[in-house]
């Protein structure tokens, strides 16, 4: 392929993948949403000043995020490559907006590895997967803990089979930290594979981590899920101030945790997040609406508008790089 040919390729990959992500947005956001005609609603009886505050706060938070997420990707990368901060948070930004049009946001992988040298891309997806695995091991921790904290007191079930549950879930998480804490471990398991012999050399990276650095892994994933918790706390106590707290926030919990388990499409499934919110939040409260508003605008901000962003970095994208 000639250069211009490259260049021309390169330039329609870049314009399909934007068209595609406006698409959803606008087709999923904009035209059919009414989420946010909910949220002006419930909040018009509420003082400007405690609204615009809230709305700033969790703005505040998904910048936070987001860059918590960008420094754990920086510090995953330094296996592979050195990259500054701001091209962490390009690629991150980047990934968002692939991630928003495709399964289980599988597309935010390529997003991001697309701006680590050629050579390296599939070794950064490997990278990210331990990223994630940091980020689900915090997820299904707080998320069935609290799930226990629920099941006792909203579900009449019989002792013995609350403490048969409790007993699995809590053997659960300890193989789960294991296998998180000995991920080289695990590698060489995956080595013995013989199909997956072939994957070593992609393989071997997520065992290069140690257990001083995959903590570290593990303190920016235990960060970030405590900032989207705070989001929805701020969000929810703004539109339901009568709610108890700690109710509130392990239902909160075993919401992201549910939805943390199921295969999604991040533009398709707020309506599975509202249906899985609405009851959820039953066994605390009867305000529906509220509860849709409140998870839709959490999904927005932390979603949609990270997509935008990451729109202005796409063209920063290098389909053909072939450095090293």
């Amino acid at each position: 392929m000639t250069a211009v040919a490259k260049k021309l390729l390169s330039y329609l990959l870049k314009v399909s993948i934007l068209v595609l992500a406006f698409w959803f947005i606008y087709n999923k956001v904009l035209s059919k949403n009414d989420s946010l005609q909910q949220f002006k609603q419930l909040t018009s009886s509420i003082s400007n000043n405690q609204v615009a505050f809230t709305l700033v706060a969790v703005v505040l938070l998904m910048i936070i995020n987001w860059f918590l997420e960008s420094l754990k990707w920086q510090y995953l990368s330094k296996k592979l490559t050195d990259i500054s901060i701001w091209q962490a948070i390009e690629a991150v930004f980047c990934g968002l907006t692939w991630a928003i049009f495709t399964p289980n946001r599988i597309g935010e992988y390529g997003g991001r590895v697309m701006f680590l040298p050629n050579r390296k891309r599939i070794h950064g997806v490997f990278a990210m997967a331990v990223g994630a695995f940091a980020q689900n091991v915090i997820t299904n921790l707080v998320g069935i803990l609290a799930s226990l904290w629920f099941i006792y007191h909203f579900l009449s079930l019989n002792f013995w089979l609350y403490v048969a549950i409790a007993a699995l879930s809590l053997a659960f998480l300890g193989l789960f930290l294991m296998l998180y804490f000995n991920i080289g471990r695990l590698i060489r398991w995956l080595d013995r594979v013989s199909f997956l012999k072939r994957y070593k050399r992609f393989f071997d990276i997520m065992g290069r981590y140690n257990k001083t650095e995959l903590l570290t892994v593990f303190n920016y994933s235990l960060a970030r899920f405590f900032v989207f918790s705070l989001q929805y706390y701020l969000v929810i106590n703004l539109l339901l101030p009568q709610l108890p707290l700690l109710g509130m926030m392990m239902t909160v919990f075993v919401f992201i945790f549910i939805q943390s388990a199921m295969p999604s499409l991040d533009l398709l499934d707020i309506g599975v997040r509202n249906f899985t919110a609405i009851h959820l939040f039953l066994y605390i409260t009867n305000q529906q609406i509220a509860i849709i508003a409140a998870v839709s605008s959490i999904w927005l901000v932390n979603l949609i508008i990270p997509a935008l962003i990451g729109s202005v970095f796409v063209f920063k994208l290098r389909f053909f790089d072939r450095t090293a």
